[in-house]
């Protein structure tokens, strides 16, 4: 992968831009956290070079400085609510971030329980926190919440809530998911410190969009894509093009907010500190890409990825709705591209095609395209997995790595005693195989040692992964898009 991001620029400047900001409002900044701090995967996708922890490097740069306050939504913990990719509960969530956190040295000062209305399962999550003896606080639900201002800031509004106590100047504000009431948060905590002659500040750290590159920028189109689900829209930020006649990109939440947030920051210090949604960013990666070329093309291809991964949620009848299909293939000819322009897309189809069997294709580092199909003994992603091992160990494709002698007796195992009807060898029932032959033989062994140069490969399959094989190559690092077909 062509590299495009200078990650250690950005560490750099990042954390230096917060510095500034903590010392612009003096006592206090209550820095709104977006997206993930572990396994930024997007970010590295579209960024190719951007570390998938950065965002953890920059706050372990201000760790002396800052501590951590998690949100989460009383209503999201009544249904249960699933962070997608990682599939656990929003509140289950809390409890692994806490401990992933204090493990690499940060402090998580308290957790706070937003949209608070009574709810027993929220009442439950709050007294499994203090067992563990962690703070919690409960911030209630406001009524005309967020354009009745009087009453918002007012002791009837964020008054009502219970004042967060925290220690250091940095408070920085996250969440296991979007929704959970972090802005509502810091701008509560504000009022309450104004009370208590505190001066405190806000400001937002997202990455996406990147507010310095053009609107139609495919860093910035691959946002788009990422949250079509929330139908999210790029914009061009009319208050900062007033103020500053200086054209920014922000999103249309932020834009559309921004009237009501500035009226509440008036009634808090009596007067608004920012005069754009883009003033109230911290966000340096547009300043840290070194090749626009390798970003763009990441880009492209992540918005391809996006749209088969909407394509088959639909597909699967799954949360995606149409509309968010048609987006993302609005956005792919806006950035004049399709899914032949994935080169596994089209050598995987081929395959297929020629064989009249499922097919699957990986594009190895170097470039190289390796393809495979549907057999009597392997799926097409366990072929697929052992034809780049034998491609990159140079062994002859016509080597066999496994012995079918030693695949049939795992056949029988799976159809006669575990009432499996496919009788073929899934990707990781193909691994433990390998691994059983490298024992004995050299170039089973030899196979095994290439495993680690399939991280970051792009692959592709005509039908749909099982949830063994999506895990096994998740697992491995690869990149992978299937067509929305089942079996």
């Amino acid at each position: 992968m062509k590299v495009g991001f200078d990650s250690q620029k950005y560490l750099s400047i990042q954390s230096q831009c917060i510095r500034e900001r903590i010392e612009k409002y003096g006592e206090k900044l209550y820095l709104e956290f977006g997206g993930k701090l572990f396994d930024d995967f997007h970010a590295s996708r579209v960024l190719p070079g951007f570390e998938p922890d950065n965002k953890l490097k920059v706050l372990l740069e201000l760790s002396d400085t800052a501590e951590i306050v998690f949100a989460i939504g009383a209503d999201a913990i009544e249904r249960n609510k699933k962070r997608e990719d990682i599939g656990i509960t929003y509140d289950e969530d809390v409890f692994r971030l806490i401990s992933e956190y204090q493990k690499v040295g940060l402090y998580v000062g308290s957790v706070v329980v937003t949209k608070y209305a009574g709810q027993p399962t929220a009442d439950a999550f709050i007294q499994r926190l203090q067992k563990r003896n962690i703070n919690v606080y409960k911030h209630y639900v406001i009524d005309g919440y967020p354009t009745n201002v009087d009453k918002i800031v007012s002791d009837e509004g964020y008054g009502r809530n219970e004042y967060i106590e925290t220690s250091r100047p940095l408070v920085v504000v996250t969440a296991p998911g979007p929704g959970s009431g972090k802005m509502a948060t810091c701008l509560s905590q504000l009022y309450h410190e104004n009370k208590r002659g505190i001066r405190a500040g806000y400001a937002k750290y997202e990455t996406f969009p990147i507010w310095n590159l053009p609107l139609k920028h495919p860093v910035n189109l691959a946002y788009e894509a990422a949250t079509a689900d929330l139908n999210d829209v790029n914009m061009i930020d009319p208050f900062h093009l007033e103020a500053y006649g200086v054209t920014t990109v922000n999103y249309n939440r932020d834009i559309e907010i921004f009237p009501v947030l500035s009226a509440l920051f008036e009634g808090i210090f009596g007067e608004c500190p920012y005069k754009s949604p883009t003033d109230m960013g911290v966000n340096m990666a547009g300043n840290c890409i070194i090749d626009d070329d390798a970003c763009c093309e990441a880009s492209r291809q992540e918005i391809i990825r996006r749209y088969y991964k909407a394509a088959n949620q639909l597909a699967l009848g799954d949360d995606a709705k149409e509309e968010e299909v048609y987006k993302i293939e609005l956005l792919m000819k806006q950035s004049k591209i399709s899914v032949s322009d994935r080169k596994v897309t089209t050598a995987a189809l081929a395959k297929a095609e020629e064989t009249s069997l499922p097919a699957a294709a990986i594009e190895l580092a170097d470039g190289r395209i390796i393809t495979a199909k549907t057999s009597n003994l392997l799926g097409a992603s366990a072929a697929l997995i052992l034809n780049a091992l034998k491609e990159l160990a140079g062994i002859n494709h016509e080597t066999d790595l496994i012995s079918p002698l030693a695949i049939e007796p795992i056949q029988a195992l799976k159809v006669e005693y575990l009432g499996s009807k496919n009788p073929r060898l899934h990707s990781d029932e193909v691994l433990i195989a390998l691994a059983m032959s490298a024992k004995s033989d050299e170039n089973a062994a030899l196979a095994m040692k290439q495993l680690p140069k399939l991280k970051n490969c792009a692959v592709h399959t005509t039908t749909m992964l099982t949830q063994v094989d999506k895990k096994t190559f998740a697992k491995l690092g690869c990149d992978v898009t299937s067509e929305p077909k089942r079996r």
